[in-house]
């Protein structure tokens, strides 16, 4: 797990302005995918096809709620940017997907949510047993579609990367509840829950065009560090945003007993009091000692949102560098404004 950056407080434009010329240059750029990504949407659907009705029900429940497909497309950017030529990107494509997912369904177990992406989660509609399965039906059946494709070193990297991510919830189980979790620990379980996917994802292409070990790094650091900058800017939703932009309450992190970035920059800087507050209502999950406004209200008095939002942006460049060791193209250009977008969304 890499070192996180040294704060820099080099000031950054407004993230709705911002925000909004990010995704129409990165929604102009999916149009050189655009063919590809359809099927990678009716590879989903064809293979959440089953004669057990309930799978079929719960597939679409989850394939109509939505979502970004932001591997997928990565995925197939990446894919055209070294040259493949070949199909086999759509297949990989919904299996990162299918990963992907799989996850959300078991975090809403683990989080006992009621919504996902503005709906009903599936846990709410369809109860925690037959969620759980379903997770596992995901998963089980990613790697099958992967086992298919016949690519052993995918097949290893994808199985690595799962492993790996449910290491990372098992920490962040662990960490539940602890008003102590370090800046370090925090790295450690979003680099193994959501960076790694992101890495892997870009890597795959690599696999796919055989191209030298050294660029195939590249691809991986450039989606490594796009997934910690994706996950430090979901942290800061968190304090940021409102309940109808992210489909789910604020604070939702915080109501569930969990530290992350923003707020564990901001405890070190408050008073003892102050500290002890917060510490009692991660603990005990509650706002019985300190409302959510006020929560907010430090987290920004004290620089947890901007200093955040500057570390998300030097993983930016980092992201950056890795890009830069490729010949201009306009893949490469679309993959720096996905990077753009994923630090400046506002959902």
């Amino acid at each position: 797990m890499p070192d996180y950056p040294s704060h820099v407080s080099t000031p950054g434009p407004t993230v709705s302005a911002t925000g909004r010329l990010s995704l129409a240059r990165a929604e102009r750029f999916l149009e050189l995918i655009a063919p590809k990504l359809q099927a990678v949407e009716e590879e989903l659907r064809r293979n959440f096809t089953s004669d057990i009705r309930t799978i079929q029900d719960v597939g679409r429940h989850i394939l109509d709620g939505g979502g970004k497909r932001l591997r997928p497309a990565l995925l197939l950017l990446v894919s055209r940017m070294v040259g493949y030529k070949g199909s086999r990107d759509v297949v990989y494509g919904a299996v990162v997907e299918f990963i992907h997912t799989a996850t959300l369904v078991h975090d809403d177990i683990i989080d006992e949510a009621a919504l996902r992406r503005g709906k009903t989660s599936i846990n709410f509609r369809w109860g925690n047993h037959l969620t759980v399965l379903v997770g596992d039906y995901l998963y089980t059946h990613a790697m099958k579609m992967a086992l298919d494709e016949g690519d052993l070193d995918i097949l290893k990297l994808l199985s690595r990367i799962t492993i790996r991510m449910i290491e990372g919830e098992i920490l962040g189980l662990e960490y539940t509840g602890r008003a102590n979790v370090t800046s370090d620990e925090y790295f450690d379980i979003i680099g193994r829950k959501t960076a790694e996917l992101f890495g892997g994802t870009c890597r795959v292409p690599g696999y796919l065009a055989k191209i030298p070990d050294e660029q195939a790094q590249s691809l991986y650091d450039y989606g490594y560090n796009l997934g910690i900058c994706f996950q430090l800017v979901d942290d800061l939703l968190d304090f940021t945003s409102s309940s109808d932009v992210l489909g789910k309450p604020v604070l939702s992190d915080f109501r569930e007993g969990k530290l992350t970035l923003p707020l564990i920059l901001t405890l070190s800087r408050l008073s003892e009091a102050e500290r002890r507050k917060i510490q009692r209502a991660i603990s005990e999950r509650t706002f019985d000692e300190v409302n959510p406004e006020e929560v907010i209200e430090l987290v920004n008095r004290f620089d947890g949102v901007d200093q955040t939002r500057d570390i998300a942006r030097e993983y930016g460049d980092r992201a950056r560098a890795a890009l830069a060791k490729f010949p201009p193209s306009s893949e490469r250009e679309a993959l720096e404004a996905a990077l753009e977008f994923v630090l400046h969304r506002s959902y």
